[in-house]
């Protein structure tokens, strides 16, 4: 999704990294339905746990494992992924869009960082919105 502040290049840069992605039941039971598994047989071969929740696992080149060009299961992607770069932790601190927007073409840093984070106030408004959240 584009906003004044982000337009996505699909430069893939965003699904490397080894911070990892947390998938929630919700992202478990999507991901698994369409790729065409169980949900047992998902969380042990594709994540890893961190503490007490789930990540995806990453290939050895650090992507994630359903990236090969492009999102492999995009359509239900996780909820993480989808909220990519309106994050609340920009909300907290500006600094957090700089740190991505250092791998991110598609994001703008030429703006000040109190209209970053009034832009992605709005847009985190807007999708909480969307999906019943408000």
């Amino acid at each position: 999704m584009d906003s004044e502040v982000f337009n996505c290049t699909q430069c893939g840069r965003c699904c490397h990294g080894y911070g990892g992605t947390y998938v929630s039941e919700a992202d478990i039971a999507a991901i698994a339905d369409y790729i065409g598994t169980d949900r047992a047989t998902f969380v042990r071969r594709y994540c890893t746990l961190s503490g007490t929740r789930y990540l995806l696992a990453q290939q050895d080149n650090g992507y994630c494992i359903f990236f090969d060009r492009n999102c492999t299961i995009h359509p239900v992607k996780p909820q993480m992924c989808r909220n990519w770069p309106f994050l609340e932790s920009v909300l907290r601190d500006a600094g957090n869009w700089h740190a991505m927007a250092s791998t991110c073409e598609g994001m703008r840093t030429d703006l000040s960082d109190p209209e970053i984070q009034a832009a992605v106030r709005m847009e985190i408004q807007k999708r909480r919105r969307g999906a019943g959240q408000e």
